[in-house]
């Protein structure tokens, strides 16, 4: 098996859409949000492709070099799928986010997947105008 910083972006970001779908559920009913219609309405703001992208262009800074080279190498990728609910720009932004936490969990580095996810839903939670 290839190393992650070797692998397919799209592999990697079908695994990250998965793990954050995970983080981001078990936020919202930490949160409180007991009702299912209520979890997924409080969910979306944060994995939908506009919250996702917003996520990581907040905190690209904030990233390692590394890192940064994987998600331009994700955003960069020539898609054969269309985006439903956003922009072609939205949603390379977003896969290149779900490709960093696919990247980040296969590389088995749990503190730093952890450090990325706080940061994403810090950015999903700062008010738009920022």
């Amino acid at each position: 098996m290839t190393g992650p910083e070797k692998m397919n972006t799209t592999a990697l970001a079908y695994l990250g859409d998965a793990i954050y779908e995970s983080y981001i559920r078990e936020h919202v009913i930490r949160r409180g949000h007991v009702h299912a219609d209520r979890l997924h309405r409080a969910a979306v703001p944060y994995v939908c492709a506009q919250g996702q992208a917003r996520a990581v262009r907040r905190m690209l800074e904030s990233l390692t070099e590394e890192e940064q080279g994987l998600v331009r190498r994700a955003r960069n990728r020539k898609s054969a799928t269309k985006p439903r609910h956003a922009d072609a720009v939205t949603y390379k932004w977003a896969t290149a986010f779900e490709a960093l936490i696919g990247y980040l969990y296969l590389s088995d580095r749990p503190d730093r997947l952890g450090e990325v996810l706080a940061l994403a839903v810090a950015a999903a939670e700062e008010p738009e105008n920022e």
